[in-house]
Parts: structure tokens; C-alpha cells; sequence
């Protein structure tokens, strides 16, 4: 289970690192990073807890850091 959060942490950080320098977001990096890791570690106990997801536990964490980067920006752009 550890293991797993820490893998977790470290895909949806660099999936936030490469969001940001690809140019799909404009937040800033460490922005991104959080953004990302707040998604995935969301995704992470709703999959503990409920056993929802959509595999392996890294397509987890890459599919919810794209959504949070999708989702959370555009919710507070005006």
C-alpha cells in the first residue's frame, strides 16, 4: 500500500512537471505539481475505499492529474 502512494506521488508530479513545460497549462510548475497530486492522491483512497478505477494504479494516477489539470483551473478561470 505505500509503495503504491509514493508511486502515486511521483507519477502525478511529473505528470504535472511535463503538463506545465509542454504548455498544456499555464499555472506554473509547482502549481501544476500540486494540482496533480491532490487529484491523484483523491483517486488513490477512492479506489481504497471504494474499489473504483480504472486499472492499475498507475493509469490511475496519470487519468486523475490530467483531469485535476483539466478540472481545477477552469473551475476558478473566469
Amino acid at each position: 500500500m505505500f509503495p503504491t502512494m509514493i508511486g502515486t506521488v511521483v507519477i502525478a508530479g511529473i505528470v504535472g512537471y511535463l503538463s506545465e513545460k509542454s504548455g498544456f497549462t499555464r499555472n506554473g510548475i509547482l502549481q501544476s505539481i500540486i494540482i496533480c497530486v491532490g487529484g491523484a492522491f483523491l483517486a488513490y483512497f477512492v479506489r481504497l475505499m471504494f474499489g473504483i478505477g480504472f486499472g492499475s494504479p498507475g493509469v490511475n494516477a496519470i487519468v486523475s492529474s490530467l483531469g485535476a489539470l483539466i478540472i481545477v483551473p477552469t473551475h476558478w478561470r473566469k
